[in-house]
């Protein structure tokens, strides 16, 4: 039989998951009566957990604010987005100021992680790689799903021993199949999830988006990684040359520093070359030939306004003529007198 004092800790996580729970919900959940569901409500308040009374029809107790805060109970896949949270932050830059702070919490979480988790956080971080550098914060698509943690999981257990995993997919146009994949490495990259690794059923390389995979498990055998796979940089081609509408060729001078600073490489592919000459431009550089796949072209001429650096448009011709009505716009803007 569970002990009163775990009763108590299970009280507390109930009501920290929100919401309003009445006292029959909350005895049936501890399996006790009422009067005891009371009597633990009572034991949290002497603790100076905040515990509101609430009445009416629909009534029973909530968690309130109070002046420090109450111990916090997590279950595993809770503790393992709030250290990939932390692990993510750091990364990004957003706790450089409370850099203690995000260790010491850190550090508390996983002192009390259970063994066999704790073992797979460590996995998890070994398989997982950023395209954003250091510093660099890449706004998170809130469209967007998170990952099961348990395919994470067993996704990053498959790339640490090369094991192959077999995963159920729901692609971009919403149908579902059986994929195996040999997977190289676990990447975030602007707010989402990817696995690269290669299709032995087609014998190519495959990206898949983590939040898509339903259930993944993992296979007998094992696979030999290619020597200098680099699952980041297999993410950013993926996006730089997927099908869009539009193929974009554009030669553009300047460094590869000010090109990428707009241009970043999960959008365009560059590629060092000679080109027409700069004029008398004595900004230092070079032609660099740039491609682009698009859905649509009215981004990029705002785009290369910004980059501010000479270009020459080989194709589309529908490209040249939205720059050039972006162009007489801002003309006909800067001759206007208030």
């Amino acid at each position: 039989m569970t002990r009163p004092a775990g009763r108590v800790l299970t009280l507390l996580e109930l009501l920290q998951s929100g919401g309003t729970r009445t006292v029959a919900e909350l005895a049936d959940r501890l399996g006790v009566d009422g009067r005891t569901v009371r009597r633990y409500v009572d034991q949290l308040i002497d603790l100076d957990v905040p515990v509101e009374s609430v009445r009416g029809r629909y009534g029973g107790y909530r968690l309130g604010a109070g002046y420090r805060l109450p111990p916090l109970m997590l279950s595993d896949d809770e503790a393992l987005a709030v250290l990939l949270g932390l692990v993510a932050g750091r990364r990004a830059g957003t706790v450089a100021a409370g850099h203690t702070a995000s260790e010491t919490a850190s550090a508390k979480i996983r002192r009390v992680l259970p063994g066999h988790l704790a073992g797979r956080l460590d996995t998890l971080l070994e398989s997982l790689a950023f395209t954003d550098g250091p510093g660099e914060l890449a706004a998170p698509d809130t469209g967007v799903l998170p990952p099961d943690t348990g395919v994470l999981l067993t996704i990053a257990d498959a790339v640490r021993h090369s094991r192959p995993v077999s995963m159920r997919y729901t692609g971009g146009d919403g149908r579902r199949g059986e994929r195996t994949l040999h997977a190289y490495g676990i990447v975030a990259h602007a707010g989402r999830w990817y696995v690269t690794g290669r299709d032995p059923g087609i014998g190519e390389d495959r990206t898949f988006r983590l939040d898509r995979i339903t259930d993944a498990r993992a296979l007998p055998g094992s696979f030999e990684v290619p020597a200098g796979a680099d699952p980041a940089a297999r993410v950013l081609s993926g996006f730089a040359t997927a099908g869009y509408r539009h193929e974009v060729a554009l030669r553009i001078h300047g460094t590869a520093e000010q090109i990428r600073a707009r241009l970043p490489a999960a959008v365009a592919i560059l590629e060092e070359e000679e080109g027409p000459a700069a004029g008398d431009d004595p900004t230092p550089g070079r032609w660099w030939r740039v491609g682009i796949r698009a859905e649509r072209l009215d981004w990029l001429p705002p785009v290369l306004a910004a980059l501010d650096r000479p270009f020459v448009i080989e194709r589309p011709d529908e490209l040249r003529d939205l720059v050039a009505e972006l162009a007489d716009r801002l003309a006909s803007f800067a001759r206007r007198v208030p």
